[in-house]
């Protein structure tokens, strides 16, 4: 799970581990909000309009979802459950208030969050990102304190100042977070039975999905 207030360059790091490791699968969440410039339906979100989302979230499809800056968030259910059962790794971008309850049906989840270097360069970047008026900066600026603060509750915390440091940081997290047991004896379960290898206790009693999600 990766989390990070808007601007802090969070989709841009995404985008690039992608390119960089095309086994991991994306989790496409669905919006609310319209569209911005380039952005494809199904690509970056699934645009759906406010009864729609309201469906899916009644009809127990969303994994999470939350209200950020007046639009509506969810993660459906669909893909996670049919990725993981394919023992792939999934990626979500996602708030802090999300990532929370994604971690009642993973506690094994891993969490990052990406920090800008400062208040003044993330304003910064909102404003050369060309997509919000002034008024919408201004509010994400405002709200970007309180998503800030939440910062603690992930495991991994990236200062995204050099663009490609950043992002060899988190790759370096994703390849440690395969390493960890369960995914290892889920990935090769007949190699831990060979080998006579059984989770520990600690590690037997924590509920884990077929493989981490980063």
């Amino acid at each position: 799970m990766v989390a990070a207030p808007s601007g802090a360059g969070k989709s841009s790091l995404v985008n690039a581990l992608l390119e960089r490791d095309p086994s991991i699968r994306l989790s496409i969440s669905c919006t609310t909000r319209a569209p911005r410039p380039g952005e494809v339906d199904g690509r970056e979100y699934r645009f759906v309009d406010v009864e729609q989302f309201k469906r899916m979230r009644d009809g127990n499809q969303l994994l999470e979802w939350a209200e950020v800056h007046g639009n509506f968030y969810g993660t459906p259910r669909d893909v996670i459950e049919s990725s993981t059962a394919e023992g792939h790794d999934v990626l979500l971008e996602i708030d802090w208030q999300g990532a929370r309850q994604v971690r009642g049906h993973y506690p094994a989840a891993i969490g990052i969050f990406i920090l800008p270097p400062s208040i003044e360069a993330l304003e910064s970047r909102l404003q050369k990102r060309g997509q919000d008026d002034s008024h919408v900066i201004a509010r994400r600026l405002l709200a970007a304190g309180g998503e800030i603060a939440h910062a603690p509750e992930f495991e991994y915390v990236i200062i995204n100042q050099e663009f490609s440091v950043a992002l060899n940081e988190l790759s370096q997290i994703v390849q440690a977070t395969r390493l960890r047991f369960l995914s290892q004896a889920a990935r090769h379960p007949e190699l831990f039975s060979q080998l006579s290898i059984t989770p520990g206790v600690s590690q037997a009693g924590a509920k884990s999905s077929a493989t981490p999600l980063a």
